[in-house]
């Protein structure tokens, strides 16, 4: 029998809905900081176009990638993750 238990499932949904947070967050800076589009923020920050929209949208997100929006944005990890629970 294949599938995932209930709690399993669960626990995906809200690792899904963190993540989401995170990308909304990401997209908020990004506003805040006057750029309406992505693709624009990407290409003047060296980040490529598709992944950094997929990361807005709370895909394809490394570690290695919100350390460097991060700085892009003068923004510690600590502060970036204060209202994340």
């Amino acid at each position: 029998m294949s599938g995932k238990k209930d709690s399993d499932k669960i626990i995906d949904q809200f690792i899904d809905k963190r993540i989401g947070e995170i990308g909304n967050k990401i997209r908020k800076l990004r506003i805040e900081a006057g750029y309406s589009s992505s693709e624009t923020f990407a290409y003047q920050h060296d980040l490529s176009r598709v992944h950094y929209w997929r990361i807005e949208k709370g895909t394809n997100l490394t570690l290695e990638s919100l350390i460097k929006i991060l700085d892009i944005h003068k923004i510690s990890l600590k502060e970036f993750f204060s209202d994340i629970d």
